[in-house]
């Protein structure tokens, strides 16, 4: 039987070195996890609550396919809460995780073999989901003096129909300030290219708050999930607010595709919104793990890279210790016992010489890896 060529889409390299981790575990090596960005807590109490009751009391079945209409207006308040913004809850539409909705949003904006364009390093789905629907993901090779973000610029003569951003961004966790943001989105309105942004990561900040679409513009699609802040990875639930005039198309779209989001997911997400001592504890370990990373990594030989502004992510340049990240990574597992990520997942063509490390797990976690880098780091010199 054929395959088509849409199929032909690359492997997702941290779930190889995930599978390669599980593999030492069984044999009964102890590894520290940097590889995924998952957060190690669950789902906060008071959401975890919500779901055992609604489990005993009622019947879960089909949504409307824009998601409960309690969840989008919560939606649309925390706009209001986080950024001043003021949302139409109509404009929201829950969905299963922000992989659905990436898939809604570049369904509903391009033709097949439109050119669509994000930036690199960045997350790899992106570009996979692009070519899988018969688009042209055209990568733009952002530069450190921008801190690894694309800028203005960069689209010139691209004549591309999409853009697509992440702010901030896996993996390198940076972010764009209200003014770059404003030039991006200023330039693609002007060459009417759709303008795309990538929020999930919005809430895990540090020194200063994440920039939405929103507060520029409402002629962009912003996609966010509850896996990162809320931690509700395994939940499968985000969502996306698209102008007002497109919302009946993505309905269309998510009735046929996906139905609806999981009601259970969707029920435990709205709790979640409501459990802020719990969310903020958590950012309170991603700060300090954070801080960690900017202090222990220098320490091991590994100190090339930007601190984060957000996100839980160091993007570490390791080109003075390799020329491929992918055995490089190998060897840490192997000898250090700590699960990284290659960069070649994030940039094919310089991620050779860079990994990223997550530091989502608990602090022990952290400070144990980091003092298992030292030692490899050392032994290797």
């Amino acid at each position: 039987m054929r395959v088509s060529r849409r199929g032909a889409v690359d492997p997702f390299i941290v779930m190889d070195v995930m599978k390669a981790a599980r593999a030492a575990e069984d044999a009964g090596c102890h590894i520290i996890h940097m590889e995924v960005g998952q957060p190690g807590t669950s789902a906060p109490e008071g959401a975890r609550r919500a779901a055992a009751k609604a489990m005993e009391e009622g019947s879960l079945g089909y949504t409307v396919a824009l998601g409960l209409p309690d969840l989008r207006a919560r939606i649309a308040q925390l706009y209001g809460e986080w950024y001043g913004v003021d949302l139409d809850p109509n404009r929201v539409i829950v969905t299963s995780g922000s992989s659905a909705a990436f898939l809604l949003a570049f369904t509903a904006l391009f033709e097949a073999g439109d050119r669509v364009v994000i930036g690199a390093p960045g997350y790899p789905s992106y570009r996979q989901i692009l070519k899988a629907l018969s688009l042209e993901p055209v990568l733009i090779e952002a530069r450190d003096e921008n801190r690894l973000q694309p800028v203005a610029d960069d689209l010139i003569g691209l004549n591309a129909k999409g853009l697509m951003v992440a702010s901030p961004a896996n993996p390198t966790g940076t972010m764009l300030n209200h003014a770059s943001m404003s030039a991006l989105i200023n330039a693609a309105l002007e060459a009417g290219t759709s303008f795309i942004s990538d929020e999930i990561y919005h809430g895990i900040e540090y020194e200063a708050k994440a920039v939405t679409a929103l507060e520029i513009t409402n002629e962009a699609y912003v996609i966010n999930s509850f896996s990162k802040y809320f931690s509700m990875t395994g939940w499968r639930v985000g969502w996306m607010v698209v102008p007002e005039n497109h919302v009946r198309v993505i309905e269309r779209l998510a009735q046929n595709m996906f139905i609806c989001a999981p009601h259970i997911s969707q029920v435990t997400a709205l709790a979640a919104m409501d459990c802020h001592d719990e969310l903020q504890a958590n950012m309170q370990v991603y700060t300090a793990n954070r801080q960690l990373m900017i202090e222990g990594l220098p320490k091991a030989g590994l100190g090339a890279f930007a601190p984060p502004d957000g996100a839980f992510y160091t993007y570490i340049d390791v080109s003075a210790h390799t020329n491929d990240s992918r055995v490089f990574a190998a060897e840490i597992l192997e000898k250090a016992g700590v699960a990284v990520t290659p960069g070649l997942d994030f940039d094919s063509k310089r991620g050779h010489q860079t990994l990223r490390l997550s530091y989502a797990r608990s602090t022990k976690d952290i400070k144990e890896g980091l003092e298992r880098l030292q030692t490899f780091m050392k032994a290797r010199t």
